[in-house]
């Protein structure tokens, strides 16, 4: 799985679970993607949003934040 981190003109640069990044042409990714996306292969090789991943690490964000300005 990978994780978007920004673009550069028409490339997607994506972070690997080991820190690792990889480019990726953006006419191959999803048409929404956009930064912080988590994105997989499909059984035929086309990338798609890991919807529940993404979601899952903002709610994550989400939680965090909140929590640090609630201890201030």
């Amino acid at each position: 799985m990978l994780v978007i981190d920004r673009f550069e003109e028409n490339i997607a640069i994506c972070q690997k679970e080991d820190k690792t990044l990889v480019k990726i042409p953006k006419y191959k990714l999803p048409l929404q993607i956009k930064e912080g996306d988590f994105i997989t292969t499909d059984s035929k090789g086309v990338y798609v949003i890991a919807k529940e991943k993404t979601e899952e690490k903002k709610q994550e964000i989400h939680e965090r934040f909140h929590r640090l300005f609630k201890n201030t």
